[in-house]
């Protein structure tokens, strides 16, 4: 079961930019292009970017709201926790939750910067990832460095660029990069080419694990067209399993052994089944296809790939045909999958077969070890 001195970790949450969190870092001279808030008519929010609305906040600001208020609708500041876009409320709501640490992705810029990968000016676009950057470092994780995991954005678009933006932030205390799930999905090269070996390179070197978040690669092929939202909502972990299979049939774990992804948001109820199929298929089809034939894929995955977890009883069942050490807890604060405030009861629920020491390498010493983050 959880144990009662056990810090939880969750390796899943969101940070609502507050609204000058770039009018204060970019150049005086972006001051009328920089991302920032405007009122709507009916007295909502909404960033505005490049002249253009950019997204409200929806379904990714509603922590301790009921079901039943949920919607795309847009909302205001003033409609969400002050915990959402404020580090010390923050800080206030994780002690309420019973969670230690987390690890947040951003709001408005993307799981992993796919509004600036979008943008038209994609030179302004770097100096707004950098801005983002240095907000999460020097102030959204500076308040608390016990408890914040700093999470990267980079330029993905511009290898170079990328590579540039981990090296300086690495130098400033970042512990992972958000990356896309499946960059061939955005029009770009897949994991099965040397177009991303630099930044591979370089995080292997840094030690900086990739966040892979669920969606960063866009919505779960095959939906058909009228389907509902709901439909979406619950097939996102298709994605994970499509970038599992897409990393371990690939070169990218040869070429960088020490690499390390997590796959954020992703579930991992469906991981024992996907690992024997692949082993399965692997084992029939390793001589005439062009696969790297040389270790089982399921081995490969727990060398390499950490699942995680929001609420996942059929996977914590499972735990053992995962692996104990691949297995990290995420809260989601403050989505509308969190269970804020109510978190550290319903894990512990969760766990409550499970034997001390493993509930305390998934609920908090397996995100230390890939993290390296023993503040």
């Amino acid at each position: 079961m959880l144990p009662e001195d056990a810090r939880i970790i969750s390796v899943d949450d969101h940070v609502i930019e507050h609204p000058r969190v770039w009018l204060d870092r970019l150049p005086s001279k972006y001051e009328d292009v920089a991302p920032r808030i405007v009122q709507l008519p009916d007295g909502n929010d909404t960033w505005l970017y490049e002249g253009r609305e950019s997204g409200n906040f929806a379904l990714n600001a509603v922590a301790g709201k009921h079901p039943r208020d949920f919607g795309m609708d847009p909302r205001s500041y003033d409609d969400m926790l002050p915990g959402c876009h404020d580090i010390a409320d923050r800080i206030k709501d994780m002690d309420i939750e019973g969670t230690w640490a987390q690890l947040c992705f951003p709001n408005f810029g993307g799981f992993a910067g796919s509004t600036f990968y979008a943008a038209e000016d994609k030179d302004f676009a770097k100096l707004c990832v950098s801005a983002y950057n240095d907000f999460i470092l020097d102030e959204w994780c500076a308040f608390a460095p016990e408890r914040q995991i700093p999470l990267m954005m980079v330029p993905f678009w511009d290898i170079d660029a990328s590579v540039a933006e981990i090296e300086r932030t690495a130098a400033k205390g970042a512990k992972s990069v958000s990356f896309i799930e499946a960059p061939h999905k955005l029009g770009l090269p897949s994991f099965h080419t040397d177009h991303w070996d630099p930044i591979l390179r370089i995080c292997e070197e840094a030690d900086l694990p990739l966040s892979m978040h669920f969606g960063s690669g866009g919505m779960p092929q095959g939906l058909a067209p009228d389907g509902d939202m709901f439909i979406s909502i619950a097939l996102f972990g298709l994605n994970s399993m499509m970038a599992t299979v897409d990393l371990l049939m690939s070169d990218v774990f040869y070429k960088f052994p020490n690499l390390k992804v997590a796959l954020s948001e992703g579930g991992i109820g469906w991981m024992p089944y996907l690992l024997e199929r692949i082993d399965y298929s692997w084992g029939r089809h390793k001589y005439w296809c062009n696969i790297n034939a040389d270790k089982l894929p399921s081995e490969l995955f727990r060398e390499h790939i950490y699942g995680c977890f929001i609420s996942d009883q059929s996977g914590i069942e499972q735990r053992h045909r995962i692996g104990i050490d691949n297995i990290m807890f995420e809260s989601d604060y403050p989505h509308s999958d969190s269970n804020w405030p109510h978190t550290r009861k319903l894990l512990a629920e969760h766990l409550v077969d499970v034997p001390d020491d493993e509930a305390r390498k998934i609920v908090e010493l397996n995100a230390r070890t890939l993290y390296r983050f023993w503040n």
